[in-house]
This record gives C-alpha cells, sequence and structure tokens, in this order.
C-alpha cells in the first residue's frame, strides 16, 4: 500500500475539482487554455488540502522511528527517548516513501505561486481584452499588468537594495526565498482570517434557516425582485450595446478594412440580433462613396469588449431567472403539501428534464414527501448544530494555539492523544475533518461573494473566463496559509509548538520563518485571534446593514425595503405560475384535440392514398380524366381541411383581464 492511498487521492481530486469547474464553467464556449489554468489551479489548491493529513500520519510514523533508534546518550534532549523493547512503530497503511513528498510539495507550492503571481492575471487580462488578434491582445494583457508587475518589483527591488547596503544583514537565497514565502502567506493569512470568519457563522446558520420554509420561501421572492431588475437592466444594456453594433455594422462596409473586425463583432452577438442587422445590410455600397466617419481599431475593440460583456450578463440572467423560478414553484409546492392527507408529494409543474428511471423507481411521491416535509428539516437541523460545534472549536483553538503548557488547542489535544497509541486512521480522519472543514468554510466564502458584476461565480455554465480565472488566483493565494494554520492548530509546526522535533513535509520547504521573527512570532500567532470580532460581526449581520445603508438591498426582515421586495418578488413568481399554467393547459387542449381527431386524420389519408391509387390505374388504362381530377382535389381539399384543423391553436384568454386567482380559471372559460 506504499504510496497507493498518495496515487488514489491524485486521481479523486481532479475528477473532483473537473466536476466542479464543470458546473460553473462551460466548456464549449470558454477557451481552453481559461479552462486549463482554471483546472490547475483548483486542482493543485484541492490536492494540498486532501494530501496534507497523509503528511502528519507520515511525519508522525517518522518521529517515532527516531525515538525508538536513539539512544538516551544521542538523544541529546531533540527527540523523545524510549527503550526499543518498550516500543514498537508500526507503519501506517498510508505511508508515503522517504523523499517523495518534499518533492511533491516543491512542484505544487512553486506551481501554484507562478500561476497565481504571474500568469492567471496575465490571462485575466488577456480574456477580457477586446482585441481582434493574439498579438493586440497579448499588448492590451502587457500593458494593462504594467502596474501589477512594476509594483511588486519596485518592493522586491528596494529591499534587496536595502539588504546590500546594511551590514548587520548577511542573508543567503535560502533566507530570501523564506522571506518571499512569508510575504505572500502573510497577505493570504490577511484574507483568509476576513473569509474565515464569515464561513464559521454562515455556514451553520444558513443549514439551520434552510429547515424553516417560510424563511427560504421570503428569501426566494427577495431575490426574484432583485433578479427581474437586474435581468431588466442586462436587456436594457444589451440593446444598447447591439444598437451601436448596428450602426457600426451599417457605416462599415464590406471592401472596408476593418471590415474583419465588425464581423468578429457580429459572431459574438445573439442570433436573432445577427439575422436582424444582415436584412438591414446594403454590401454593394462601397464605403468610400459617403464621407463619414469611421470608428478606428481602439473603438471597435471596446465595442466588442463591451459585446462580450453584455452577451455574457444577459445570458446568465435568463438562466438565473429560469433556475429561480424553478426553486419558488418548488418551495410552494412543499407548503401546499406539508397539509395533505394522502402523504404523497404533488407537484404543480411537471419537470422539464426528463428524469432516471432509477431515481423515479426509489424516489417515489411517498419518499419524496417524507422526505422533504418531515425528514428533511430535522436533518439540517442536527447538521446546523454539528457544524456550530466545530465552529466554536475553531473559534477556540484559534485563540489558544499559542499556548504549549498546558495545550489548550483541542485539535492538538486530539491529535496528541491519537500520537500516543500511534492510531494512524484516527490520526488522518481527524486532520483530514479538520482541515476540510476549514477549507469549506474559506472557499465557500469565495464562491458566494460577489464583487459587483466584475467577481461573481454563477453556476450551471454562466461563470465568465474573468471570474474563473480570479477564483483560481484566490485559491492559490489562500490555501498555503490555510495548510499553516491548520499545522499551527495541531501543533505540527515547530514554530508554534516551540519543539526541536521533525517537522512536516510541507513546512520543510516553507523554510524557518525564523528569519523574521516579528512575523512568526508576532502576526503568525496573534492577528487569527481577530476571528472572534468577526465571528460576532457576522452573527449580528453587520456587514449586511452596512451595505443596506449604503443602498445595497440586502435581504433583512426587520426592514421595510425587504418587505416591499418580497411583495414585489411574491407577485412576479404569481405571475409566471399563471403564464406557465396557460401554457400547460393550452399544450394539453392541443393534445386531446390530438388524440381526438388523430384516427379520423388517419382514416381520411388512407382513403386519399386509396383514391389516388386507384387515380393512377385510371390513367393507364386511359379513364375518365375528369373524374380523377374530382377525386384528386376532392380529396386534396378534405385533407387541408383535416390538416388546418390539427393546427388550429385553440383560443386561450388572459386571466389577468378575465380573473386573477389561477384557481378559478378553468370555471372563467
Amino acid at each position: 500500500m506504499s504510496g497507493a492511498a498518495l496515487g488514489l487521492e491524485i486521481v479523486f481530486v481532479f475528477f473532483l475539482a473537473l466536476f466542479l469547474l464543470h458546473r460553473y464553467g462551460d466548456f464549449k464556449k470558454q477557451h481552453r487554455l481559461v479552462i486549463i489554468a482554471t483546472l490547475l489551479a483548483w486542482y493543485l489548491c484541492f490536492l494540498i488540502v486532501f494530501i496534507l493529513p497523509l503528511d502528519v500520519s507520515t511525519t508522525i510514523y517518522n518521529r517515532c522511528k527516531l525515538a525508538v533508534n536513539s539512544s538516551p546518550a544521542e538523544s541529546n534532549g531533540s527527540y523523545i527517548t524510549l527503550a526499543p523493547s518498550k516500543q514498537k512503530c508500526f507503519k501506517p497503511w498510508s505511508y508515503i516513501p522517504d523523499g517523495i513528498m518534499p518533492i511533491f510539495w516543491r512542484v505544487v507550492y512553486w506551481t501554484s505561486q507562478f500561476l497565481t503571481w504571474i500568469l492567471l492575471p496575465f490571462m485575466q487580462s488577456y480574456a477580457r481584452s477586446g482585441g481582434f488578434s493574439i498579438t493586440g491582445k497579448i499588448k492590451t494583457a502587457l500593458i494593462e499588468n504594467a502596474i501589477y508587475y512594476g509594483t511588486y518589483l519596485l518592493i522586491f527591488g528596494a529591499f534587496l537594495i536595502y539588504v546590500a547596503v546594511n551590514p548587520n544583514f548577511n542573508l543567503q537565497w535560502n533566507q530570501l526565498q523564506t522571506i518571499g514565502i512569508a510575504a505572500a502567506n502573510t497577505w493570504g493569512l490577511f484574507l483568509l482570517v476576513l473569509l474565515l470568519g464569515y464561513g464559521l457563522v454562515e455556514i451553520p446558520r444558513s443549514h439551520w434557516n434552510g429547515a424553516k420554509r417560510g424563511y427560504l420561501l421570503m428569501k426566494t421572492y427577495f431575490k426574484a425582485a432583485k433578479l427581474m431588475t437586474e435581468k431588466a437592466d442586462a436587456e436594457e444594456n444589451l440593446e444598447d450595446i447591439m444598437e451601436e453594433v448596428r450602426k457600426v455594422s451599417e457605416s462599415i462596409k464590406y471592401n472596408h478594412p476593418l471590415r474583419k473586425c465588425v464581423d468578429t463583432i457580429l459572431k459574438k452577438c445573439p442570433t436573432e440580433y445577427q439575422e436582424r442587422m444582415g436584412r438591414n445590410m446594403d454590401d454593394y455600397e462601397d464605403f468610400d462613396e459617403r464621407q463619414n466617419s469611421y470608428p478606428s481599431e481602439k473603438s471597435l475593440a471596446k465595442l466588442h469588449k463591451q459585446v462580450i460583456y453584455s452577451v455574457q450578463r444577459h445570458r446568465r440572467t435568463q438562466v438565473q431567472w429560469q433556475i429561480l423560478l424553478e426553486q419558488a414553484f418548488y418551495l410552494e409546492d412543499v407548503a401546499k403539501n406539508e397539509t395533505s392527507a394522502t402523504r404523497q408529494f404533488v407537484h404543480t409543474f411537471h419537470s422539464q428534464e426528463p428524469e432516471n428511471k432509477i431515481i423515479q423507481y426509489f424516489y417515489t411521491p411517498t419518499v419524496e414527501w417524507y422526505w422533504e416535509c418531515l425528514l428533511r428539516p430535522w436533518f439540517y437541523r442536527v447538521l446546523a448544530v454539528v457544524l456550530a460545534t466545530f465552529s466554536v472549536i475553531v473559534v477556540w483553538s484559534e485563540c489558544t494555539f499559542f499556548s504549549t503548557k498546558p495545550v489548550l488547542s483541542l485539535f492538538a489535544v486530539f491529535i496528541q492523544l491519537a500520537e500516543k497509541t500511534y492510531n494512524y486512521i484516527y490520526i488522518e480522519m481527524a486532520c483530514f475533518l479538520t482541515i476540510f472543514f476549514l477549507s469549506i468554510c474559506v472557499y465557500s466564502t469565495v464562491f458566494r461573494i460577489r464583487v459587483f458584476n466584475y467577481y461573481y461565480l454563477a453556476s450551471h455554465h454562466q461563470t465568465d473566463a474573468y471570474s474563473l480565472l480570479f477564483s483560481g488566483m484566490l485559491f492559490c493565494r489562500l490555501t498555503p496559509p490555510l495548510c499553516l494554520n491548520f499545522l499551527g492548530l495541531t501543533h505540527m509546526d515547530a514554530t508554534i509548538s516551540h519543539k526541536n522535533t521533525q517537522p512536516t513535509a510541507y513546512t520543510s520547504i516553507m523554510g524557518s520563518m525564523r528569519v523574521l521573527s516579528f512575523i512568526a512570532d508576532g502576526f503568525y500567532i496573534y492577528y487569527p485571534m481577530l476571528v472572534v470580532i468577526l465571528c460576532i460581526a457576522t452573527y449580528f449581520s453587520l456587514g449586511t446593514r452596512c451595505l443596506n445603508l449604503l443602498g445595497f438591498q440586502q435581504f433583512m426582515g426587520d426592514s421595510e425595503m425587504t418587505s416591499d421586495l418580497i411583495d414585489e418578488g411574491k407577485e412576479l413568481i404569481r405571475r409566471e405560475k399563471r403564464k406557465r399554467q396557460r401554457q400547460e393547459e393550452g399544450e394539453n387542449r392541443r393534445r386531446e384535440w390530438k388524440e381526438r381527431y388523430g384516427n379520423r386524420d388517419d382514416s381520411t389519408r388512407s382513403r386519399a392514398v386509396h383514391t389516388d391509387q386507384k387515380e393512377s390505374s385510371f390513367s393507364e388504362t386511359n379513364t375518365s380524366r375528369p373524374l380523377s381530377k374530382y377525386t384528386r382535389s376532392n380529396g386534396r381539399t378534405e385533407r387541408d381541411r383535416i390538416e388546418l384543423l390539427q393546427d388550429a391553436e385553440p383560443l386561450d384568454f388572459n386571466a389577468d383581464s378575465v380573473n386573477d386567482d389561477p384557481l378559478e380559471s378553468d370555471s372563467g372559460r
């Protein structure tokens, strides 16, 4: 089993990252380089989280071997000295041979740092560029990142000059490397504590509120009102951009040198706009026959960038609106079925997507009713309590992990108890659950936050390339300090435990933080305590209240604006529900009409075919042609009448003008 666990986790994490990227990205429409770079960034970060527990168990086993093989005279206080006859080390099932982990961590860490500080920022600018050639996009990306890269080079150059001039510093290459790692981890830890403080409170609270059907329904109405405003704004913005594209397309004709750029812009427009612009074009008119002011290539590149952004935003709001409608309809169905006497879940609308037959066989309406109306609320409450307990343990450990005598960090206590009995399964499970919970709190916040319309991770393949690359940058910057914080909580980091023991392979590539004592003994220890203040602020929704005061509508139960938006969203959902009910009723009437008159139509067509065969036989024997013409025309007339009756759509009255209640629409008709 040596190295088998490492290989299995490498494969599993790859498919996990691929699955998440497929959920948020669009493999068909987005550039392959964007997909590959984002996948690599997510994969490396997830890989660090999953492999680190194996590194911990391997390190504990190596410490045991050193303790057994060392004699009292040779130990000199460095390791725990026990006689070989009194202690025996058991090799863990996931043991990784010596020399593999340092190389593995070095490759993973420096690749992720290259992605987050150099490649991904450049690809962000490249993806947002409106250039029409690869050279133009690269030039734009270099110009936009000149300040970004120049700032880091200026700081690093000033530091090197200071070190070279000051005689008190005698830094070597390894120490400079450690300083660079410490600077990157300090920046990541600053952002990590902010995201962690939000996630430790919001994740348990969201699961607790998930058990409240009324709360979820009100929040869905609130989201519907906000999304409708964003959807209308996206449609208006798209109309304005398409109007500019139409003017440019009409002014720049087929023989203009910039016509290729206009054609590239038109390909990015929606199909209906392309057809509309194609009908209004006059390609037989030369561009130099009229003295007009034509746009430059730079202005066309700017227009190209606006088209890409507006089309992506319009498509995203349309998809999100349909998903939100399905959620609202389902929550309303749950509220109605809670009082059902038959204990069978009844849907108002049938699913538009075909369901799996296996799921239909096991997930029957009765099972669905028991899960949605009885079991699911209690399951969410129990899960919320468990997550809240984990959050309290994390907050306590973050405030006390620097204490080594006595050991106050609960995670360190758990690991040390398991280390005494060398229960490697327990060690790996405890480490995995701890770092997995920390990662969920941090990464889920990255998926939830939204910076206006510049950064937004939208599911169902609606995330743009800029947001995907930005998320990869955040993951690569947050994961190394997250792992170091986890090793500090468990006292596996020698900088925290102050023990001269063998470090893990992960901390060995970071170097000794003693080069910068004010960071190792100050910032790394006391800054994580701010998570308490952030948790309190999140619990009382101080950030939400501040955003609400600034004019950004947030869901708050005691706000008048929230109540107005809930009423507006409720009315929007009610309108969409009536609209879909009318559509389904029309489809049902057409289906009944077809089933009722379908047999008659088939018999009529068979008689017409039989008549045509008789006509052909009569024509071969030189019979009377007027009779055959009369029979043919009569059959054609009968078929036309039947087809008209079949294709005719039944009249549908507007329920808004007759009756607002959809339940009384049938009696009104």
